[in-house]
């Protein structure tokens, strides 16, 4: 098929690569003019796994293409994926204004029939505000599709290529028959492709999401009871886990969760809950939760030096949201630096992926190291913020030797208690007893 993807970020440019994996041929729209050249010369602007290697092999054989003119898009294509960006606005609502002007624009364009697919994270109702932004400028057939991403970051291109489902939503039979084409390459497992209307579809994207994120603050509020009550988290995580009801996916409690979906999802739902009247009081909760949690280790980092950061140097491992990208959107380690900044102290940063990201949004605001080790120089502790597997297997007796003492606060539970113990460590961990 001949498909067009209109924004190239996390969701477009993967959503793009893995369709033109398949062999359809795709073209990649983006206002950046300076993104689209590097990506024409092979460059890709974002850190994903095993994304390289499928852009790199669609460009060189011709099935994965850039512009920066929705016209070429066009003429090219009858099938296009609106993956725009979102953002929360002051009140909470999903910020709309990207495709519903791109959804303007294709409407003075299209002299045929075409399937507007929405891409993009949208609150219930968008496909109708597309149809009517397209129809404003147009006479023509054409059909408005909401088709919700689930990719984790890290996993991106697994989770397109072998989806647990895919969920299409149209009340359209043309429609339907051209999708269900297009997606059943992905699905030969025998994983369902889901058909339902419009609004259910963008209602089963906001609800995955904010059921996810109310699992991970629950168990994030028993971390902090366990601590308080004299349980291991571990043992209750697995203990809860195995029951097959609940599933022992996003039981790991933390500082937190960030990224660019979670938090403006939950927050966009819990703002069309109270459009419609219909408060989601337990969202509310997890998002009060969440935002607590990003800094609940400060606290114990404040009273284990006596109530006085002035002067204090930390390491701190991992910047990015989560392991395996490079996206800081919401990462619980900007709160934790900016925690301590504010109480006087400096910090020295490491992350694989993520340094040009927090450099361009916090400058010179702190230190940045050159690999993990070279973070603990002079550091009076060490502070761990995203679970990158290079942090889970250090050598503890080159932590010893450049740390000023043999401190380390986990916001990720890398460690094992004992061994920290035995190592003659203080480890503070969430929801675990604490090694002095």
């Amino acid at each position: 098929m001949n498909i067009a993807v209109v924004g190239t970020g996390y969701v477009g440019l993967v959503t793009g690569t893995c369709l033109a994996e398949m062999g359809n041929h795709v073209v990649c729209v983006d206002v950046d003019e300076s993104k689209v050249n590097k990506m024409r010369n092979g460059i890709i602007p974002i850190y994903e796994p095993h994304l390289d290697n499928l852009f790199e092999r669609n460009i060189k054989q011709g099935r994965l293409k850039f512009s920066t003119k929705l016209k070429d898009a066009v003429d090219h294509s009858n099938v296009f994926f609106l993956a725009l960006p979102t953002p929360p606005d002051e009140d909470g609502s999903a910020d709309l204004k990207y495709i519903l002007g791109v959804a303007d624009e294709l409407g003075k364009m299209l002299d045929k029939y075409a399937i507007i697919i929405d891409k993009s994270t949208v609150p219930v109702g968008t496909a109708d505000l597309v149809k009517k932004a397209v129809s404003a400028n147009n006479s023509n057939e054409f059909d408005v599709v909401s088709n919700p991403e689930f990719l984790r970051e890290g996993f991106a291109v697994d989770d397109f290529m072998k989806p647990d489902r895919v969920v299409i939503g149209t009340s359209s039979d043309k429609a339907r028959k051209v999708l269900e084409e297009l997606f059943s390459p992905f699905v030969r497992q025998g994983n369902p492709i889901l058909f339902m209307d419009e609004r259910s579809a963008e209602m089963t994207k906001y609800a995955a999401n904010s059921f996810l994120a109310t699992k991970i603050s629950f168990m994030n509020e028993i971390a902090n009871l366990c601590e308080k009550v004299g349980a291991d988290v571990d043992s209750v995580r697995i203990g809860i886990g195995s029951d097959t009801r609940i599933g022992n996916r996003f039981l790991f409690p933390g500082i937190g969760y960030g990224g660019s979906c979670f938090p403006k999802d939950v927050q966009a739902l819990v703002k069309t809950a109270k459009e419609y009247n219909s408060d989601i009081r337990i969202l509310d909760a997890v998002m009060e939760v969440n935002e607590r949690q990003k800094t609940i280790l400060t606290p114990y980092i404040s009273e284990y030096f006596k109530g006085d950061l002035r002067g204090k140097r930390f390491a701190i491992w991992g910047l990015a949201f989560k392991p395996d990208t490079d996206d800081i959107r919401e990462a619980p380690a900007l709160y934790v630096i900016q925690d301590l900044l504010d109480r006087g102290a400096s910090v020295k940063a490491y992350d694989p992926e993520a340094m040009h990201n927090i450099q361009l949004k916090i400058a010179d605001s702190i230190d940045y190291a050159l690999d993990p080790y070279d973070a603990l120089d002079e550091a009076d502790a060490l502070i761990i913020c995203t679970e990158w597997s290079v942090f889970r297997t250090p050598d503890f007796d080159e932590l010893a030797k450049r740390l000023k003492s043999k401190i380390i606060f986990d916001g990720r539970n890398l460690y094992n208690p004992s061994k920290m113990k035995s190592l003659g460590f203080y480890y503070k961990s969430i929801g675990r007893e604490t090694v002095k």
